[in-house]
């Protein structure tokens, strides 16, 4: 499966250990299957002045060798996560987390639940509407030594 990283740098041997800690699903190497996400992603770099990277992976790999956390719908238990991890307060060790990224409308409706404005059913009751944009988190180096290849790094 193809994968897309955005950055500021070309990034040809990912790791885990430049991530920061308190993202949605962790500390790990973030990734997305969708290309637009990926371009759109690394347009903010650009809009920083900063260079703005395109890097390309093929992940092969078999779910059942490893331990994968699938999040099919913005539901109870990805907000759960995300809360945990957002919190620094996640300590599953899952090799890989796959789910629903949190984009702009989805980060305001998590910030009013974070500060209390809404309630757990508000919160989900207006994520229902929203479609998933898919992302990867490989929070095992292993995983990403054995799994992942680089295919190539470009400019956007």
């Amino acid at each position: 499966m193809k994968l897309y990283h955005s950055s500021n740098v070309s990034v040809t041997k990912p790791d885990t250990i430049h991530s920061r800690l308190a993202l949605d699903f962790g500390k790990g190497f973030y990734l997305t299957s969708i290309l637009e996400q990926a371009v759109s992603y690394g347009r903010r770099f650009a809009r920083r002045n900063q260079e703005a990277w395109l890097n390309v992976y093929e992940l092969e790999f078999d779910p059942e060798e490893w331990n994968v956390k699938i999040f099919k719908s913005y539901d109870r238990d990805w907000l759960d996560f995300i809360s945990a991890c957002r919190a620094g307060e996640d300590e599953s060790e899952f090799d890989m987390v796959i789910g629903g990224i949190a984009n702009d409308r989805v980060i305001q409706t998590l910030d009013r639940y974070f500060a209390g404005e809404i309630d757990v059913e508000q919160t989900l009751g207006a994520l229902r509407y929203e479609k998933p944009n898919i992302q990867y988190c490989i929070r095992s180096q292993v995983l990403i030594d054995k799994c992942l290849t680089h295919l190539e790094s470009k400019k956007i």
